[in-house]
């Protein structure tokens, strides 16, 4: 589906094209994940975790990175050193097990990062030749597998298998149904694999061999920016719903969101996905009101769905720790900022009171 058709299948809708019932889900893994995308910083504390607590959050998702040179480099190296403490394994390790300690499950999602990306993204990665195919996969099960056992051994809840990878996934769907099989010989908790919302999640062929539907849910919800409205934003929903329900009912799996956020500033729910940069979080306009109605919008479209699993709201940041001053300069979001973050914003309490239920 591309973003132009959407707004006309959404006017669609409303003539009486009701999104259709959901198929029957198995009993869940885990009760409904209300969840947040825990950002990795300089060291913490487990206090760190305390504020979730008031916002009844029960899952985080912790992100490590593997490193990939371009699109079609074949290997993919596991950064066990040199990156921000929250994306090391003692420190993915002692996150979760403060998290566990107040209830807080974890999701967690390893990424790939491209360092000579040059306009490309993940979703882009693809090999030249079935020697670089090979080899990319065999890289690619190292980085994963690592992960998988130190999710077992820490005792995460969960784990995303992949993120974005889409080319991958329509090239080779025989390799990843093997590396879901190996990693439940090393792994006994719940599978993921996370879908970019854009022309990736209607196609992966093996959702039924998951135990969840994971989509990175960036999808634009109104075209107009001066058509915002809570209604609006409920309308924009409309047609997207109608096709992840399609895809719940061929596979049988209920939905997680693995990814969802909107920034505070004009233009939020028109392109989601977009980030800003460092000095357009200084500069950019900002407006509490168009990120809080989008976050209601969500709730009040999929909260009430049986095959709804849940969602992790990009993002949540922990304090700075005295052992990294990278991110200083950058940590220019919170209470007066921008972007993503629901601290501190009026978006924060719609969060509270939804997962509150």
């Amino acid at each position: 589906m591309t973003p132009i058709a959407w707004p006309l299948l959404a006017t669609l809708s409303l003539l009486g094209c009701s999104a259709p019932e959901a198929g029957t889900v198995p009993a869940p893994r885990f009760e409904r994940h209300r969840g947040v995308s825990w950002e990795a910083r300089g060291e913490i504390t487990s206090e760190a975790l305390a504020p979730l607590e008031s916002i009844h959050a029960n899952w985080i998702v912790q992100t490590p990175f593997g490193w990939q040179r371009a699109p079609d480099s074949p290997e993919v190296r596991l950064a066990l050193e040199g990156v921000l403490w929250g994306e090391l394994d003692h420190g993915l390790e002692a996150t979760a097990r403060w998290a566990r300690e107040r209830g807080i499950r974890t999701l967690l999602k390893p990424h790939i990062w491209l360092t000579r990306a040059e306009g490309k993204w993940r979703s882009d990665i693809a090999m030249k030749t079935d020697a670089d195919w090979k080899a990319w996969f065999a890289s690619y099960r190292a980085f994963i597998l690592h992960y998988a056992r130190l999710a077992e051994r820490v005792g995460m809840e969960g784990l995303v298998i992949g993120t974005e990878l889409h080319r991958t996934v329509e090239a080779r769907p025989e390799e990843w149904r093997r590396m879901i099989r190996e990693v439940r010989e090393v792994y006994s908790g719940a599978l993921t694999y996370a879908a970019n919302w854009y022309e990736e999640y209607e196609d992966v062929p093996f959702w039924s061999e998951l135990d969840y539907i994971g989509v990175q849910a960036y999808f634009p919800l109104s075209a107009d920016d001066s058509k915002t409205s809570l209604a609006d934003l409920r309308t924009g929903w409309a047609v997207h719903k109608q096709a992840i329900a399609a895809v719940q009912r061929r596979s049988g799996k209920p939905v997680l969101f693995t990814e969802i956020g909107y920034k505070s500033t004009p233009g939020a729910t028109r392109e989601p996905w977009i980030w800003l940069g460092r000095r357009e979080v200084r500069t950019a306009p900002v407006d509490y009101e168009i990120q809080k109605r989008a976050y209601q919008a969500f709730f009040e479209t999929f909260w009430h769905e049986p095959w709804f699993a849940g969602a992790y709201f990009w993002k949540w940041s922990p304090p700075i720790g005295p052992g990294d001053r990278r991110f200083v300069e950058a940590a220019t979001d919170g209470p007066a900022g921008p972007d993503f973050s629901p601290q501190g914003k009026p978006a924060e309490a719609v969060l509270r009171e939804w997962y509150e239920r």
